[in-house]
């Protein structure tokens, strides 16, 4: 008992006596680090700084000046790290930290944040001309909020970094970055109970590299303009929710070996795959928005998952199905007759009224295939010819092929603001993601 009592008094008397201490251009800032006591907090005026800083104590760095009208710029010269983080607490805010070395074999980074340097805390801060702008390994419940991290953009993708590394952490807190022109904007390996909240991810190679990792949270994010806009590979128990990904060369979001987990309500638009499902079971999508892209989902086995009341419109194919029996998505018996998905292209009617479509929906016919191995046949899709050909290929058996099959299609997409997301994006084909 008395030796916590000691150590709360500890703490108070360093709480307590914190000071605030000021660097002004010219000065050391590693000096005043050194001198500082933990708890401290140097407050750095507006200048440039050459330094490839480590912080040893639990310190606050702290830039004065705001956006657009000066603020301290802290140069590592390009070696190294611009920032090492070796201790605990530590609160870097209000800085612009640039020109880290680019070795990608030392991971050099705008901050490094090292194992053990737990609750660390990086806040409207402008990372920029990094190899890494953050490398977090081993380092629980940090926060990362509020920075624009750009990469060393005249470097060909293959040779930068990330945006943001996160390895073997948990905790961690990632919300409202703005990342471009990095290898992948979020990098997130064997790192479990995250939340990633309202991030802009864009002119990457992946919006986010996820592997390995259980339990986060994927919301409200936008992730536009890179090849791959979000990509789960190796993951379970995750909630996905809310996001924008649209403009991507080619996917908007990736389910790789994709477990127990749930995809509802985001938009994904205009990008060359909407949905990229491979090896993924047990989840549930519902509440997506599909629109524009050349392939709404394309799917590869992947059964067992719950997929309802969803939109897809007027996504030039709207599944391309690879597997050797049909896949039901939608309501499974008349219970769930409200719980199918809409599809634009549907040719079915609704006698009843009920808003459901009286014949089932079926994504993949003779023609679709057709049309996979022979693009250019999709000219000729509205003429009579193909049309018989599809009608056939519905009435004898020995012309069908596996597909998506929904049993209680809806007559009326739930998105009525669909349109504007079809006009948002631009044309694929023209779409340089990687400058």
């Amino acid at each position: 008992m008395r030796i916590w009592i000691a150590l709360g008094l500890c703490a108070i008397f360093i709480n307590g006596y914190a000071a605030t201490l000021r660097v002004q251009p010219g000065q050391a800032i590693q000096a005043a680090m050194d001198a500082a006591q933990p708890g401290d907090v140097l407050e750095i005026e507006p200048g440039w700084y050459r330094a490839n800083l480590v912080v040893a104590k639990p310190l606050t760095l702290r830039g004065r000046g705001q956006p657009g009208t000066g603020r301290p710029t802290l140069s590592g010269g390009q070696r190294g790290d611009t920032i090492r983080v070796t201790a605990t607490d530590v609160r870097i805010e209000g800085l612009i930290v640039r020109d880290s070395g680019d070795s990608l074999l030392n991971q050099n980074a705008g901050i490094y944040i090292q194992p053990g340097a737990h609750r660390a805390v990086v806040r409207r801060c402008d990372l920029t001309y990094n190899l890494f702008g953050l490398w977090i390994e081993k380092a629980d419940n940090v926060r990362i909020e509020n920075n624009t991290i750009t990469g060393k953009r005249d470097y060909l993708s293959p040779l930068r970094g990330n945006g943001i590394q996160l390895y073997n952490t948990r905790g961690a807190r990632i919300i409202g970055n703005d990342i471009s022109f990095v290898r992948d904007a979020l990098y997130v390996d064997v790192s479990h109970h995250a939340v990633f909240q309202n991030n802009k991810m864009h002119h990457s190679r992946y919006g986010t590299h996820y592997m390995n990792s259980y339990y986060n949270l994927w919301e409200g994010n936008d992730s536009y303009l890179n090849r791959g806009g979000l990509a789960l590979m190796e993951v379970r128990e995750q909630t996905v929710r809310n996001n924008r990904t649209w403009g991507n060369s080619d996917h908007g979001i990736m389910l790789r070996t994709l477990q127990d987990s749930v995809v509802e309500n985001n938009i994904v638009a205009n990008n060359m795959r909407g949905f990229f499902i491979y090896d993924a079971e047990y989840n549930t999508l519902r509440g997506n928005l599909v629109v524009g892209n050349w392939v709404g989902v394309h799917l590869a086995g992947s059964p067992r998952n719950v997929v309802q009341g969803n939109d897809f419109i007027d996504n030039r194919e709207q599944v391309r199905y690879v597997g050797a029996k049909d896949m039901p998505w939608g309501g499974n018996n008349e219970k769930e007759r409200q719980q199918g998905n809409y599809w634009s292209n549907y040719l079915g009617w609704d006698a009843n009224g009920d808003s459901v479509g009286d014949l089932p929906y079926e994504a993949n016919d003779v023609v679709d295939r057709l049309s996979w191995k022979y693009p250019s046949i999709q000219l000729l899709l509205a003429s009579p010819a193909v049309q018989a050909l599809r009608l056939a290929g519905r009435q004898f058996p020995v012309l069908r092929v596996p597909t998506v099959v929904d049993n209680y299609p809806r007559m009326r997409p739930a998105h009525k603001d669909w349109r504007q997301w079809q006009a948002k994006a631009p044309e694929i084909t023209k779409l340089e993601s990687e400058p």
